[in-house]
């Protein structure tokens, strides 16, 4: 891809968050809009059983290179009229290390969907933010948005050292393979996970580009390592502070708690931007930088710009379902919003930050009621069994199942079901037995400070583009008349 860098990139936030509407309102304004690549395969799924109302989804469908995928996905998906609203949705097929054919169509018509329509009516730069945890969804994550023309792969919460080295295969149309962390694999012994475009696609393979690469990192000791060979060179390093939200790096050195049960980072957590522009990649800064005047002392530090997550996470083309839009902003506006970067929440065993709200999954009761359960299972931890085969174990599952599995009790305690919870955040949490509906889970950054500011500046329901505006107003000379 050629083009200028942007100063400004969305974040890839959560579930859905980042959705396909708030990426494509971004990169209108020439700016970096970004997609969360997470769960796309659900989301496709229980929106075509929704009836997909406003036929975004089947536009995009109708967009793909091979219609047989697309249509064997509708066949079995979509709903004209959409399902009875006490009806669960349809499950689908999970990627495991030998998925099936259907899991594996579904997960690359996910992906292709979101980006086809984040760059739909525009030339501004896309792109999907996918995480490193998440090893055995990447390749068709990645496929099904380089299909779709996808400009830019962010990722972080991990080492990525292998993306670079995938994107070129894929777009070469070679097969895709990506390490696989295993439990208890002995030393030496590599699990793959892969797309094959061929396999998938058949012999007349569309041309595809190959995107820039982004890696998420928390210090210039990462982003070096990853530098140091062409291998696993990135285009790029975000530069994350502890206060961005989703997952962040534990604390360097032993573990330490505040008052409240969050992490504590010290001295050794500190961004050294000296080191980091010493790798000699473009960066850019996240976690705290959402006013103009960040921005710009980030860019006179040697920055390229900026990575801005809340402040798009609570605007108007965000994908969180309204009511938890406005709850969130009400209680940011009345000083009561309180967001914890929660040691244990995650299965991942990073932190992970919850904003407090009643009725959700960072409320104790709420999740202390829902029953336990892993169904959807992007999170799992890949294990060897005793017989030598494989398993899929997760700490959010049921505690007897996972000890059954070889994990520990202690492992299981106050684990959040991150999956189901950040789903139902955009709307679309599942529907079970007896009336019960998932809660909510709701992540987002812990620095807030800059809230009073931008909402004086645009008022309580702005854009996207507001906050481009508000963060790169332009010179007086550029202003219109």
């Amino acid at each position: 891809m050629t083009g200028l860098l942007p100063t400004l990139i969305q974040g890839g936030m959560g579930v859905g968050i980042s959705g396909w509407r708030l990426a494509r309102a971004v990169a209108k304004t020439g700016q970096l809009g970004v997609v969360s690549g997470v769960a796309l395969d659900t989301l496709l799924a229980r929106r075509l059983q929704l009836g997909d109302p406003d036929g975004h989804a089947r536009r995009a469908l109708a967009g793909f290179p091979v219609p047989e995928i697309a249509e064997r996905a509708l066949q079995r998906y979509f709903v004209p009229g959409g399902i009875p609203s006490d009806r669960p949705f349809r499950p689908i097929g999970r990627l495991d290390l030998d998925p099936s054919q259907a899991a594996t169509e579904l997960a690359v018509l996910g992906n292709f969907v979101e980006i086809f329509l984040a760059k739909e009516g525009h030339d501004g730069p896309v792109g999907i933010n996918l995480l490193e945890k998440m090893q055995i969804t990447t390749p068709t994550a990645a496929y099904g948005a380089m299909l779709a023309g996808v400009d830019y792969v962010v990722m972080g919460a991990g080492i990525p050292s292998e993306i670079p080295a995938l994107l070129n295969r894929l777009a070469a149309g070679e097969p895709g393979l990506l390490s696989v962390s295993v439990d208890g694999a002995s030393s030496g012994e590599r699990r793959t996970v892969g797309v094959d475009p061929r396999a998938l696609l058949g012999p007349r393979l569309p041309e595809v580009g190959r995107p820039r690469f982004l890696a998420i990192v928390s210090t210039h000791v990462l982003a070096a390592y990853l530098a140091r060979d062409p291998v696993t060179r990135p285009d790029g390093v975000i530069l994350e502070t502890p206060v961005a939200g989703g997952h962040s790096a534990p604390p360097r050195g032993n573990l330490a708690l505040d008052a409240d049960g969050d992490p504590i980072y010290g001295a050794r957590d500190r961004l050294d931007l000296v080191k980091t522009a010493a790798v000699n990649l473009p960066f850019w800064l996240a976690g705290g930088y959402a006013t103009p005047q960040m921005v710009a002392e980030a860019i006179a530090s040697g920055a390229t710009g900026v990575q801005i997550g809340s402040a798009f996470a609570l605007c108007r083309e965000s994908g969180l379902a309204p009511q938890l839009r406005h709850e969130l902003l009400k209680r940011a506006v009345d000083g009561s919003l309180i967001v914890r970067n929660h040691p244990r929440a995650s299965p991942t065993g990073f932190p992970f930050k919850l904003a407090q709200l009643p009725s959700t999954g960072a409320d104790e009761a709420t999740y202390q009621d829902r029953p336990r359960l892993c169904d959807l299972g992007y999170l799992r931890t890949v294990y060897i069994k005793p017989n030598g085969s494989i398993g899929y174990r997760c700490a959010a599952e049921p505690v007897a199942q996972h000890v059954r599995k070889g994990g520990t009790a202690e492992d299981t305690e106050d684990r959040r079901c991150l999956c189901n919870g950040l789903v139902a955040s955009t709307g679309l949490g599942q529907r079970r037995s007896a009336g019960y509906a998932e809660p909510p889970l709701v992540t987002l950054g812990q620095d807030l400070d800059f809230l009073p500011e931008l909402l004086s500046a645009v008022g309580s329901d702005y854009r996207a583009a507001d906050v481009v505006e508000y963060l790169l107003p332009r010179p007086a000379t550029e202003q219109a008349p």
